[in-house]
């Protein structure tokens, strides 16, 4: 009898076993042909010359003056911005973790509204704020764009919310009793925190770090518009050096240097994740949270929503702002007319473009991300499976003018000659929104009790049957949660999309970037007024998630 247990026990492991491969296969062929392929060839494209690598080009680019200022920028910018951010922000994460406030989740969301923004709105919002014509102009004299703290304080406000979700989510399952207990043995309230809490909350805060560090050292749309001539962060000079200069062998140069900085990143994301989720006993956030006390409490509080309105608000306010400055709604109606400049359409047709566009983007994300998703739940998978995982991440730090760029070259003949189709843009967007997919399922898909699964494999139910008929009910909240973050991104993605967006079907972003490039009132009011729309449909996006969100819904 133990024998013909020990037999049905390796037989059903096979079965998952051969199943989670299946699974993976769609994921991992997506990938291999919209990313790893496209990449490559404009990497190959770029260091060969008549058959024959050229490698000695990435010595002959390093060596270059300019090239070195650039990635040097890249980099102290990257490290100066995660410090802002962690500063500025880790008060916050404190108080959404610990104090319980009218109006929190109200907050909560609009904390988070920033980070599903396109860098391009957030850009022009900065613009609006501070550039010629702005509010500290008009107000001041004070101009800060095309200056590193425009660029600095953008990018604060755009991970404002990365530190605050992935800290505080940590924070409020904190038992606060081992703190407590703490002080009760004498120690004063900053040495206990130091040494208890601190230690407890370092995975959580070295993760959020990395996140940081990552977006910001990618940064293309905010120190496109931001930044002007003086600054360029790789991203940046890679797009310059494609689509300006056409220095090919010179853009994959760059790109190599970019895909290895973001995998060690990646691998270090991966590692406190892990710590993360292993070295804690956690509690339930409803017990940890309550009303402020005290006037230091208070303060802080008070603190934290002077922040919020500052830093958060008022960019967007601003930009609001602006998009009205003509009478009689008139930017708006701008947008209805045909320029015959710039673009081939109404400016206002890109509305309907980027709907429809995100929509299939959505699609792709969720299928592609819920059978990666879904592959990856079983925590004792192999180092294969495992390092698919990591690999999923790449689309949010491998520069997407890149793979943009690469689409164009790669898939020009057939079977994959897609130039000329309307999907190429929803797959450049599905590349980034597969891994908002699989972040906010897989936590969520590994606390569904194992045993549930087991007892439905017993009774016969087949692998897709079981995930039908006992995940599905469990991660359905999840998987909507999911669907609304990919569509989210992949409404304000520019990177790719600026390169294979056709003239008469550009994204909201494309038209947004294309409007501010040209000069007159017109145009700028114009670029405002579709930011804002852009920005009130991802603002309601998100709206929507955060009433469908629960504790339990994924790391985002």
């Amino acid at each position: 009898m133990d024998l013909t247990r020990t037999e049905v026990t390796v037989r059903r492991d096979r079965r998952g076993s051969a199943a989670r491969l299946g699974l993976i296969a769609v994921p991992v062929a997506f990938f291999a042909v919209f990313f790893a392929y496209p990449v490559a060839a404009i990497v190959a494209r770029g260091l060969k010359v008549d058959g024959v690598w050229r490698f000695g080009r990435i010595g002959e680019v390093l060596a270059q003056s300019d090239v070195r200022h650039v990635l040097w920028f890249t980099t102290w910018q990257a490290i100066v911005s995660t410090a802002l951010t962690l500063l500025v922000a880790l008060p916050g994460a404190y108080v959404f973790a610990r104090f319980d406030f009218r109006g929190k989740q109200v907050l909560r969301a609009v904390v988070t509204v920033p980070f599903v923004l396109p860098t391009v709105v957030v850009g022009t919002a900065f613009l609006a704020l501070v550039g010629r014509g702005g509010l500290l102009d008009e107000l001041w004299g004070v101009r800060l764009d095309t200056t590193v703290w425009a660029i600095l304080l953008a990018h604060v406000f755009f991970n404002y919310a990365v530190v605050v979700r992935t800290v505080g989510g940590l924070w409020a399952q904190l038992d606060p009793r081992q703190e407590e207990a703490a002080r009760m043995l004498g120690a004063s309230p900053l040495r206990a925190w130091r040494q208890v809490t601190l230690p407890a909350l370092a995975p959580a805060v070295a993760a959020a770090a990395l996140m940081v560090f990552l977006f910001t050292f990618t940064s293309f749309g905010v120190v496109q518009i931001l930044g002007g001539p003086t600054f360029s962060t790789l991203e940046v000079e890679i797009y310059r050096q494609t689509s300006e200069i056409f220095d090919l062998s010179t853009a994959a140069v760059l790109t190599l240097i970019q895909f290895v900085a973001v995998g060690a990143i990646l691998a270090l994301h991966a590692w406190t994740v892990r710590r993360r989720e292993t070295a804690l006993r956690l509690v339930d956030p409803s017990v940890t949270a309550r009303r402020p006390r005290g006037t230091g409490q208070w303060a802080l509080l008070g603190g934290v929503l002077v922040t919020v309105s500052v830093l958060l608000l008022l960019p967007l306010a601003v930009l609001v702002q602006r998009s009205l400055d003509a009478p009689g709604f008139g930017y708006y109606r701008a947008l209805t007319r045909e320029d015959g400049g710039v673009f081939l359409v109404p400016p206002i047709e890109a509305i309907g473009n980027s709907l429809s566009y995100a929509v299939a983007a959505t699609l792709i994300a969720v299928v592609i991300g819920g059978l990666a998703a879904v592959a990856l739940t079983r925590r004792d998978a192999g180092r294969f499976v495992r390092g698919f995982d990591a690999l999923l991440m790449l689309p949010l730090g491998v520069s997407a003018v890149t793979v943009g760029f690469g689409f164009l070259i790669a898939l020009d003949a057939p079977p994959l000659d897609l130039r000329s189709s309307w999907i190429l843009v929803p797959l450049a967007q599905a590349l980034v929104g597969v891994p908002f997919v699989v972040r906010t399922m897989l936590p969520v898909l590994r606390a569904v009790d194992v045993r549930l699964r087991e007892a439905a494999s017993v009774l016969g139910a087949s692998p897709w049957r079981v995930w039908r008929e006992v995940d599905l009910p469990m991660v359905r909240r999840a998987l909507l949660i999911a669907a609304g973050f990919a569509f989210a991104v992949s409404l304000g993605e520019f990177g790719a999309t600026v390169f294979i967006a056709r003239p008469d079907n550009p994204t909201l972003p494309v038209a947004v970037a294309r409007l501010l490039g040209r000069p007159g009132e017109l145009n700028y009011g114009q670029a405002m007024a579709l930011s804002t729309i852009l920005m009130v449909v991802c603002a309601v996006a998100l709206l929507v998630l955060e009433r469908l969100r629960t504790d339990r819904t994924g790391e985002f």
